[in-house]
């Protein structure tokens, strides 16, 4: 049977084990048994490790890989038995996940988990793919069995956990709902993926999955020829080989007739097969090239589709049949529904879509925003939160940061600077360019630089410096102030702003003290000792607040007693409006707290290095812990929200939250860390990031792994998907510094 020797601790220490098909198996329930244990291992590596039992059909042998460490027969109920005290006396599991399809199990309804479940001492999850209403007397009992001896039950579609509650009288508290993963993919035009699959010029219709009776693609093909009339650069592909049962059974019988029924209707040059199971890069590529996706399962009671998951995933316009998946995923407008069995229903739904453009883009906007709470790593961290609540292995909290990705920069800037918004991942050029922008851009390529110097990106980071320092000076005035916004509706109308001039002095007093390059530090020196005289202009603490740590780094690199004597003026007003403002009950600077607040409390600390007086650092340290446990709620990071922010004796906003609001108190954090060494606030910067990483309210991924971009927003019930600088950057800084002080952690260990 293959790998039923004990495994050491040493040699594999899994955490959780999966029990269920598994790759090189070709089926629905095997791929997605895979993407879960990869997204498990990716996210929480190396303090969580997936392992799999696979389950082999008779005379079946399968080359797994290391993942799997025990195999089962199907039809031998003794194994079962066999292979569940195996997994008792193997400590290091921590908790059993069963992927459940009544037919992957044997015995009369997959009955044979019962005694696997009677003798198995480790906690299990039990993942229903399949919940049928109604059902009849033994598929309840066993229902009822398998969710008797499990701590948790997961459904992938709500109408499953309304089923499981009405018609098996399963307790409500066990059951927890999470969507089919799906791969995280840019939301973009397809011409790209046409022409690479040699598509241009046509409209793909598309249907993916393992084909055999039930799949109705019948009743699409029948449809097609009023369409093909209309629309003669139709065409209809079906992506995927024979079901291996199927194939079993009846050959190629299915596909040939479907073959036969295109030519009677004398539309085979319109209708593709590519009869092959897709590796997970190639059905994205045939996702991304498809107009309109379309779902032929006849099945009424289907509440799971990998395929129907994948085309939301992708943005794709998506007509189905009517299952219970396809009602809720294409709900609110995300989708349209056919009728079963009727050809005229598609032709009359596909035209629809067709002949409206505007309504389609908004079906693939509405689809594609839906189901970001659906991709593998969003889904990864559901998981856990029900894993942990059963047996705690680990925090949800990680170290483990994601590499550090320029690819959305370099994306966003132009000859000119960084493009100010993007709508999704695609630069917003009419948007123009802001001076905050290019002054946060400016401190991350330069850290970049000096972080990766021996890297190939350090020459990148290095070019993408040179123009945001030529954008400053683009920027800056005769008197030395700096015009903010440039070439959008904004820059006649609020051209100026006192933060922004404080930001590039930021900018610019570290491009002095840390870039490698002698222009660009001569460069940003210029502009400061012109800006200089102008900083007597300010009336805004967190434009002070920017300029000190502006005239910090320039004091480290020169020293001149006119900047110390500068930021010391600064530092005292911010003391003084601290002790005006500041009572028990309100640590803070000013009557109310907007955006990138922390910002206060970090000059201070910059200001106390400098100078060594106490009450810098006394204020610095309460007003930045009174922040702190504003912005602690249930273990989480939870900035105050810009719908409303918060006002003394107000009411506080939760939403919108934004990505430069948790940067900021990062890095405030993180200089905190470095000048007392207190562990904790380290400890709180990495909690924090975690924000971007799905600790969150809505525990999702803010961070996008495939652009390299982060979300603009985090609302209440949604993540704004748009990628735009102050939100990229804001995450790219947050990251750059964290390297930054895990390298010198790493050196001093």
């Amino acid at each position: 049977m293959g790998k039923e020797n004990e495994i050491s601790a040493d040699e594999l220490n899994p955490k959780t084990c999966f029990f269920a098909n598994y790759p090189p198996k070709e089926c629905g329930i095997a791929t997605f048994t895979k993407h879960l244990a990869t997204a498990m291992d990716k996210k929480w590596n190396p303090k969580v490790k997936s392992r799999v039992i696979a389950i082999n059909e008779e005379g079946s042998f399968y080359n797994y890989n290391k993942k799997v460490i025990f195999e089962v027969a199907k039809n031998d109920i003794e194994h079962y038995i066999e292979v569940a005290k195996k997994v008792n006396y193997t400590d290091n599991i921590k908790i059993l996940c069963i992927q459940h399809e009544f037919g992957i199990f044997g015995g009369e309804y997959g009955n044979y988990i019962i005694p696997f479940l009677e003798t198995v001492k480790k906690p299990v999850v039990v993942t229903f793919h399949t919940v049928l209403p109604e059902p009849d007397e033994k598929r309840k009992r066993v229902v009822q069995a398998i969710a008797k001896r499990s701590s948790a039950l997961v459904v992938l579609a709500k109408i499953a956990a309304d089923i499981l509650i009405k018609d098996y009288d399963i307790e409500k508290s066990k059951i927890h709902v999470v969507y089919h993963g799906i791969e995280n993919v840019p939301f973009q035009s397809n011409e790209g993926a046409k022409k690479r699959l040699k598509l241009d010029g046509k409209t793909v219709l598309l249907t993916y999955g393992l084909l055999g009776r039930g799949k109705g693609i019948e009743y699409m093909i029948r449809a097609l020829p009023p369409l093909v009339e209309k629309y003669p650069n139709i065409l209809y592909l079906i992506v995927g080989e024979t079901h291996p049962a199927v194939r079993k059974e009846e050959g190629e019988k299915y596909r040939n007739e479907l073959i036969s029924l295109a030519r009677k209707l004398k539309i085979e040059n319109h209708v593709k097969f590519y009869n092959k199971y897709l590796p997970d890069n190639e059905l994205v590529e045939y996702m991304a090239a498809a107009d309109v996706y379309i779902g032929t399962n006849m099945d009424r009671n289907q509440i799971s589709s990998g395929p129907l998951a994948e085309a939301i995933g992708g943005g794709k316009a998506v007509i189905s049949t009517p299952s219970f998946c396809a009602e809720e995923l294409l709900a609110d407008r995300r989708g349209l529904l056919a009728e079963f069995r009727n050809p005229e229903s598609f032709t009359k739904a596909i035209d629809k879509m067709l002949s409206n453009p505007e309504q389609k883009k908004e079906m693939e906007r509405q689809a594609y925003a839906f189901s970001r709470q659906m991709t593998w790593p969003n889904v990864a961290i559901q998981y856990l939160r029900i894993f942990n609540k059963i047996v705690k292995l680990r925090e949800d909290t990680t170290e483990k940061l994601p590499k550090v990705k320029l690819n959305h920069m370099i994306n966003l800037t132009d000859d000119f600077g960084i493009i100010q918004f993007s709508r999704h991942s695609t630069p917003d050029k009419a948007s123009g360019y802001t001076l905050d922008d290019n002054s946060r851009a400016l401190i991350f390529s330069i850290k970049h630089s000096k972080l990766y110097n021996r890297e190939n990106t350090a020459e990148i980071s290095s070019r993408l410096t040179k123009s945001y320092i030529k954008f400053l000076e683009h920027c800056q005035e005769p008197d030395g102030n700096f015009k903010n916004n440039h070439c959008n509706e904004e820059e006649i109308t609020n051209s100026h702003s006192e933060d922004s001039f404080g930001r590039a002095i930021w900018s610019l007093g570290f491009a002095i003290n840390n870039s490698d390059d002698p222009l660009i530090k001569e460069r940003a020196k210029k502009m400061f000792d012109r800006a200089f005289r102008y900083m007597n202009n300010l009336e805004s603490p967190r434009a002070k607040a920017f300029c000190i740590n502006g005239l910090y780094y320039y004091y480290k690199s020169y020293g001149y007693p006119e900047i110390l004597t500068k930021l010391t003026k600064f530092a005292n007003e911010l003391v003084n409006i601290y002790d005006h403002e500041s009572s028990n009950d309100w640590q803070w600077f000013e009557p109310y707290l907007t955006y990138s607040n922390s910002t206060l409390p970090e000059a201070l600390f910059f200001a106390y290095e400098l100078t060594g007086n106490e009450k810098y650092f006394e204020v610095a340290k309460k007003s930045l812990d009174f922040l702190t446990n504003l912005m602690l709620v249930d273990g989480e990071f939870c900035p105050i929200g810009q719908n409303g922010w918060y006002k003394r004796n107000g009411e506080r906003a939760f939403f919108d939250q934004q990505p430069l609001d948790v940067s900021c108190i990062i890095l405030t954090f993180l200089t905190a860390y470095s000048l007392t060494q207190e562990k904790e606030y380290y400890t709180k910067a990495i909690l924090a990031f975690n924000w971007f990483l799905g600790k969150n309210h809505l525990k999702q991924m803010m961070y996008d792994e495939t652009t390299g971009g982060c979300y603009d927003g985090l609302g209440k019930h949604s993540v704004n998907l748009n990628q735009g600088a102050e939100s990229t950057i804001s995450y790219l800084m947050a990251r750059i510094f964290l390297e930054e002080h895990k390298r010198k952690q790493k050196a001093m260990h």
